[in-house]
């Protein structure tokens, strides 16, 4: 028996249902979504929802993460705040797919007002099968690593 790699899943309450339809898409790509957003519509602080995915990142529990807000912006920037989070905001397929395969991001953000449920889709297949390249970007991303406190 295989274990399927896990993918930690949250938002604020903008982002809801696109996030439920993207753990449904990581689900049928092989993944198992580890959802801990908010399932009411009430207003809720992006920063905490953030914070929480990428800890379980962080911690190992789960390979990879993504995260949902209004714009994608604010949620990612604190997901960025924990040690070892290397989280991209994208609005695009290619730019999931550079931030895998140069930076080696271990997060993927997106704007739930941005972008459409299509787009959203081949955004989190992009980032989903790229993989790392290495070489010159591993010099790159030990420099990124070294800024954290």
């Amino acid at each position: 028996m295989t274990t399927r790699p896990r993918i930690v899943l949250s938002s604020d309450h903008a982002a809801i249902a696109l996030r439920q339809t993207i753990a449904a898409h990581v689900a049928s790509l092989g993944w198992e979504p580890v959802d801990i957003g908010p399932m009411t519509p009430e207003s809720t602080p992006y920063p905490q929802h953030g914070e929480a995915a990428a800890r379980r990142v962080a911690s190992g529990d789960c390979q990879l993460g993504i995260i949902l807000c209004g714009t994608g912006q604010g949620i990612m920037m604190a997901a960025n705040k924990v040690k070892g989070i290397r989280c991209g905001v994208c609005g695009d397929a290619f730019s999931a797919r550079m931030i895998r395969q140069h930076n080696d991001a271990n997060m993927l953000s997106i704007g739930a007002r941005v972008v459409g449920e299509g787009l959203a889709l081949d955004i989190v297949t992009a980032f989903l099968t790229a993989t790392f390249e290495g070489g010159r970007h591993a010099t790159r991303v030990d420099m990124i690593t070294a800024l954290e406190p």
